[in-house]
């Protein structure tokens, strides 16, 4: 099951063939965030098309992938150059919200 609550999440900013599966996804994730594979991170990656997502983690005995298809338009990411998503980004990714600007009504130390 897909959980949220408490997992970093990480975005790959380059496009990927969703043929990859765990061996080819795990590669750009070691590649590309090293040494967070099994930390119970959560690795987001889109096709050129923007149409379809893959978030591949680690859930406590063994890698999972979670794949969604949009049947209609695409997924809006935001091209700021970060690669770590908040949950507030995540789930807006996940509905196709593109916010212009994410305000926090107060700071969490």
């Amino acid at each position: 099951m897909l959980n949220i609550s408490t997992q970093n999440i990480y975005f790959y900013q380059c496009h990927i063939n969703m043929h990859k599966s765990f061996d080819g996804l795990c590669f750009l994730v070691e590649t590309n965030f090293p040494d967070k594979l099994l930390t119970g991170s959560m690795f987001v990656f889109v096709n050129r098309q923007k149409n379809k997502l893959k978030i591949l983690y680690w859930d406590s005995d063994g890698l999972a992938i979670w794949y969604k298809r949009l049947e209609k338009g695409t997924f809006r990411i935001n091209k700021n150059g970060q690669s770590e998503l908040s949950r507030r980004e995540f789930l807006m990714l996940l509905e196709g919200i593109k916010p212009r600007v994410l305000n926090q009504r107060f700071f969490i130390k």
